[in-house]
């Protein structure tokens, strides 16, 4: 079971109280000790007990070395800061403590930091909350709503595509189902060409090129007959003179 978060404010128990002093001592200086080791960095540390004893730890060999490193340094921060105009310097404190704020504030939004809040900060803290809460989830429904539009023009547009799909295939499969059928139908039935009434009435002659004189023997009776036939001009069968 981990253990439970440390309320920051002062312990009410003397004895505690310096317990938790001791303890919190130790770990800041082995900390400071580390740092320096690893980082190289030069690290002066100046701890006063509420009962005014001194705990130092300093990671050169001098510790008024350190000091006056960082007395020349500040004084000429603070040199520079004092040659620059006073808009300038009270617009960096401004900035300075709107960070401060901006940081504060989204500590709290994470449940960071609430216990210097008091009811009315929590109250508008939880309504700030709430407003953010009903703003995200107004976006997620829209974006929900947008997705689904965007699916339904997608299934519509499939919609049409496989009714067009359908159309083809039917057509695709009754041009088929007729050319085997014309194809069936051509084999079950054969078909010969008829000739047509010119052909059967006009007939090609067959000529001989080289005509042939035949003498057949005729009887008197025959000679007889045939030349009253001749002489008979006046007379015309079917006809009347």
């Amino acid at each position: 079971m981990g253990r439970g978060r440390v309320v920051l404010k002062r312990i009410e128990n003397k004895i505690n109280r310096q317990v938790t002093f001791a303890k919190r001592r130790n770990g800041l200086l082995k900390k400071a000790y580390e740092l320096s080791v690893l980082c190289d960095a030069e690290i002066a540390l100046i701890i006063f007990s509420n009962r005014g004893k001194l705990y130092e730890f300093c990671s050169s060999s001098n510790m008024l070395k350190t000091l006056d490193r960082y007395q020349r340094c500040s004084q000429l921060e603070y040199g520079i800061l004092a040659r620059e105009p006073q808009g300038t310097f009270d617009e960096y404190l401004s900035l300075k403590a709107r960070v401060e704020f901006l940081q504060r504030s989204q500590r709290n939004l994470l449940g960071q930091d609430l216990e210097p809040l008091n009811t009315n900060e929590l109250e508008q803290l939880e309504d700030q909350l709430e407003k953010s809460l009903h703003q995200i989830r107004s976006t997620k429904i829209q974006f929900m709503l947008d997705e689904l539009s965007n699916l339904r023009r997608k299934e519509r547009m499939l919609l049409e595509a496989n009714r067009a799909i359908k159309r083809k295939l039917e057509e695709f499969e009754t041009g088929n189902i007729l050319q085997l059928s014309w194809q069936n139908s051509g084999q079950n039935v054969p078909c010969s060409r008829q000739p047509t009434h010119t052909e059967t009435f006009f007939q090609p002659l067959e000529c001989d090129p080289a005509p042939q004189i035949r003498s057949y023997p005729v009887s008197a009776e025959q000679t007889s007959i045939a030349t009253p036939a001749q002489n008979a001009t006046t007379f015309i069968p079917g006809w009347m003179v």
